[in-house]
């Protein structure tokens, strides 16, 4: 019988086991009876650990019904003889238990020997035992006292001097030794670290009189405690080697420390002494105490004699501190920053300062007083947490408002500057050009005069309005400022997606007809010297382009020092290392601005790329700028972090919500807007082919024959206009495929996506089945959305039961056919109305409208018609314009459309091809 630990007793039980690598350094352990059988790990383990106090006697042990699972140190530990049980021994039960046993007992003399780090391998980055049993249960022990390997490497000497086995505490004979640091007395600078000693059964803390302090331990000492005074003196030398203190081992320790070397003990040696079994005992108060900072007041003035301060002006400092009401002129704190105090006594109370902190704000003393710093420096420098982030004041009570931990006052016309850039309120009129078609809201009018303030300041922009509140107007109103006011000759280049060039083009010949446009797109486009000759010659005022196109054409456009580069949907360029991101950030404008209506703020990255647009190494670097804000951010959702970086957005983004009080005051209930989509090249294919084709036909017939063609044919072209694929009967493809091949359906899907993201709801009513289907396949398989459709077909218990479902905010996106879900609904939960097509008849669409606004109604309703350009839907919708104007019940039916005579039909359904180039 081969057993373990050779145990000689006559009251010895011995139990059979098997040992087991379960990973390296872990072990499985299994008992048997003499049956075989297994012994569940409950009648066993408690006798195993009996004395074993570190694992709370087996407690924390990781048990299974039939294993005992032990990482090598618990395995050395429990079987030394400092912890087994004098009466168990095992038994192996097979020859892999057997060389388990064989390396137990080769590195148990070893495990708990002083003279173990004796035969340690030493290196430069790590150290090496013989036996991987040992090995693994060294490191094991030295991980669970919270000690890396670069740490345990500096205690190497200090193991090799007495300092192993590591201890959990240093009694003898009931007498307790402890270190206790203490703070400096009334008066004087200095800590004190000591030796005391608490006797059995006592609270208080011994330490030798001031008159025996120089004595030899054994002198100084209570008789009653002699026996112990070489222990004390050992004990003591273990210390003093392990953090490396210069004192004398054969008198009580009694040192004095400065703040720093506290500061050094706290942060460096009180882990390791705590490791190794030390007991240190600190001030109450310093255990307690949270990091403190000191109340800073600034005053900054700028030295010009001129009544509105600028970005230039350079600026003079008056600092004042104080803590728990005690002010601290500028010179004591430099002296505190001088001697590295940490520590500070303040009245009858001890205050801790980081001495990071105290650094950080005496360079930024010195940086404001020697270089000269101007308003434009103060509002871009990097600031210390502290100084750029003020208290929210809803959060605080009287007390704390009258008490801030930085308050930054300024002279009043640098106060009204700062005002300015911050909150966009108080900015210089401008007057709207002349040229401009539009009547501009007052939020409108703002957004304008900040642009240009903006221009004027030199700073990039973000105009982050909400979708529907008017970025493009107030663009464009900009733009014909710089033209008609500024007499600005260099072009301003417009770059937005495709399926918007249409919509730009509209607006732009709408509210400034006098702009030059170039529309820099599609297979005829200029390149090259062509392209810089136009730009010469031509003078355009505006270059609109797609980012498509922008990137393809970098080469030629990146050259060209443009007045203002705007980016519409400025997301586009959220993905930093795109080609397309790059080439677009490498434009050279005198202004960049960024029309987004995503909430920037909560994205990022996003953020990142439009910032480095508009106002390049404002955020610093990509990688920079994830350690500072994304990390803490979107992975830790730091507060603190957003504050900072809200801050430091503040005076370059413009962001109004139509939620904002003081705008829907200023807003109609309801705003339409047409959506201009241009077809793709296959749609024009189609469409002028089926032209051709149906119009010799239209020749042949007349009267009421006539009449029920031509509406067949608009639908068809109504139904190509929506998308190819409904036109020819195809099968979807996938939701990207089908995108590709339409415009108008790519802006639904675009638009729709925004509405969800922005947490809002909206309705899209359609003519044809064929197109909600395709809608709702795109919402599901790009945004896994699922839109319910509503049409003719659908029982009214499940069309009541979807209406009560969407009012109740279950899903954002609801599709209904015209016919079906144009009237008798009630759906105020939405506040986006689109309509994917265009119906004859404007009073079923108004009448498709008031499903959402309608008595209940407490939101501002935006509702979107899509049109594509130089079709029969455009056509239509200025012929309905026109007879609107004339006659609301002259259109209140289709019937209109028939009679109209053969030169009307036929300029109603040609393709306008000029438009769709």
């Amino acid at each position: 019988m081969h057993t373990l630990l050779n145990t000689k007793s006559p009251f010895l039980k011995i139990i059979r086991v098997k040992i087991s690598e379960l990973r390296p350094g872990y072990y499985r352990l299994t008992a048997y009876n003499s049956n075989d059988l297994i012994i569940p790990t409950a009648s066993w383990t408690p006798t195993l650990f009996f004395n074993y106090e570190p694992n709370f006697y087996g407690l924390t042990t990781s048990l299974e019904e039939r294993d005992l699972i032990l990482s090598s140190a618990e395995l050395m530990d429990v079987l030394s003889p400092t912890f087994k049980h004098p009466f168990l021994d095992f038994e192996a039960m097979d020859a892999g238990t057997n060389q388990a046993f064989h390396a137990i007992q080769q590195a148990l003399p070893a495990w708990n020997s002083s003279s173990l780090w004796q035969h340690a391998h030493i290196s430069e980055d790590h150290f090496t035992f013989e036996q991987p049993l040992l090995q693994h249960a060294v490191e094991q022990k030295l991980a669970a006292a919270g000690l890396t390997i670069e740490e345990a490497l500096s205690l190497v000497p200090y193991f090799q001097n007495g300092g192993w086995p590591m201890q959990t505490s240093h009694s003898f004979d009931g007498v307790k030794l402890s270190f206790r640091l203490s703070e400096p007395e009334e008066d004087k600078e200095h800590w004190i670290l000591e030796t005391v000693l608490t006797g059995a059964g006592s609270v208080k803390h011994w330490t030798p009189a001031a008159n025996k302090r120089k004595l030899p331990i054994v002198e100084a000492l209570p008789k009653k405690w002699f026996t112990i005074a070489h222990d004390i003196e050992q004990v003591q030398l273990q210390m003093m080697d392990l953090i490396q203190l210069d004192a004398s081992a054969s008198n009580f320790i009694r040192v004095e420390f400065s703040d720093a070397q506290v500061r050094e003990f706290l942060r460096q040696d009180l882990a390791k002494l705590q490791a190794m079994g030390f007991d240190v005992i600190l001030p109450a108060w310093l255990k307690e105490l949270k990091q403190s900072k000191m109340r800073v007041r600034v005053s900054a003035n700028n030295q010009s004699s001129r009544s509105v301060a600028g970005m230039d002006d350079i600026l003079t400092f008056k600092w004042q501190f104080s803590m728990n009401g005690e002010e601290i002129s500028a010179e004591q704190f430099r002296k505190l920053v001088e001697e590295k105090r940490e520590f500070v006594r303040v009245g009858a109370e001890w205050f801790r300062i980081d001495a990071d902190w105290l650094n950080e704000m005496r360079e930024l003393m010195d940086q404001a007083d020697e270089e000269n710093w101007t308003v434009r420096d103060l509002l871009f420098r990097e600031l210390p947490e502290t100084l750029s982030v003020p208290y929210e004041d809803d959060d605080l009570d009287d007390a704390e408002r009258d008490d801030p931990l930085f308050a930054f006052e300024m002279q009043q016309s640098l106060a009204a500057y700062v005002e300015q850039l911050q909150n966009k309120k108080g900015l210089p009129p401008v007057s709207v050009p002349t040229k401009l078609h539009a009547q501009l809201r007052p939020y409108q009018q703002e957004g304008f005069e900040w642009l240009v303030f903006m221009r004027e300041q030199k700073f990039g922009a973000c105009l982050a309005d909400d979708m529907g509140l008017g970025k493009t107007i107030q663009l464009i109103t900009y733009i014909l400022h710089t033209v008609q006011t500024l007499q600005e000759q260099k072009p301003s280049l417009i770059v937005c997606p495709t399926s918007v060039v249409g919509n730009w083009q509209k607006e732009l010949l709408r509210f400034a007809p006098d702009l030059e446009v170039y529309t820099h797109y599609g297979a005829r486009r200029l390149k090259g010297e062509e392209l810089t000759n136009y730009l010469s010659t031509k003078r355009p005022h505006i270059v609109l382009s797609t980012y498509g196109t922008v990137t393809q054409d970098a080469d030629d456009l990146q050259p060209v020092e443009w007045s203002t580069i705007a980016l519409d949907e400025a997301q586009n360029i959220k993905n930093m290392q795109t080609m397309q991101s790059r080439a677009i950030r490498k434009l050279n404008g005198i202004h960049h601005i960024a029309l987004t209506g995503t909430p920037v703020e909560n994205r990022l990255s996003e953020l990142w790329a439009i910032f480095d647009f508009i106002h390049k190494g404002y955020l610093g670097s990509f990688g920079k700028f994830s350690e500072q804000y994304i990390f803490p951010i979107e992975r830790d959702e730091s507060e603190s972090h957003k504050r900072i970086l809200r801050m430091k957005i503040r005076p370059f983004l413009l962001r109004r919500s139509k939620r904002d009080p003081e705008l829907q005051l200023n807003l109609p209930d309801k705003q339409e807007s047409q959506e201009y989509c241009a077809l793709t090249t296959e749609q024009a294919a189609l469409y002028e082919g089926y032209i051709q084709d149906t119009l010799s036909q239209l020749e042949e017939i007349s009267g009421f024959e006539k009449k029920g063609k031509i509406l067949k044919m608009l639908n068809k072209l109504k139904q190509l206009c929506n998308h190819p694929a409904l036109y020819l009967k195809e099968p979807f493809d996938d939701a990207q495929s089908m995108m590709n091949r339409s415009v108008k359906l790519k802006r639904i899907l675009e638009i729709t996506k925004e509405i969800i993201n922005n947490g809002e709801q909206c309705l899209i009513f359609t003519q044809y089945i064929g197109m909600g289907n395709l809608i709702q396949h795109c919402l599901a398989e790009l945004y896994d959305v699922d839109a319910p459709f509503l049409t003719g077909s659908m029982p009214k218990q499940q069309r009541d039961r979807l209406v009560d479902a969407f009012q109740a905010g279950e899903f954002p996106v609801f599709l209904l056919s015209l016919k079906a879900g144009g009237t008798g609904l009630n759906l105020t939960a939405a506040n986006h109305v689109l309509h994917a097509d265009r119906w004859w008849n404007p009073a079923v669409e108004n009448q498709a409208t008031d499903r959402a606004y309608r008595i209940g109604q407490t939101q501002f309703v935006q509702v979107h018609k899509f049109i594509t350009i130089g079709t029969v839907e455009e056509k239509i919708d200025k012929m309905i314009t026109l007879k609107s104007a004339l006659s609301e019940e002259l259109i209140q039916s289709s019937k209109w459309l028939t009679e109209l005579d053969d030169t009307e039909l036929m300029d109603l359904m040609l393709l306008d091809t000029a438009k769709i180039k």
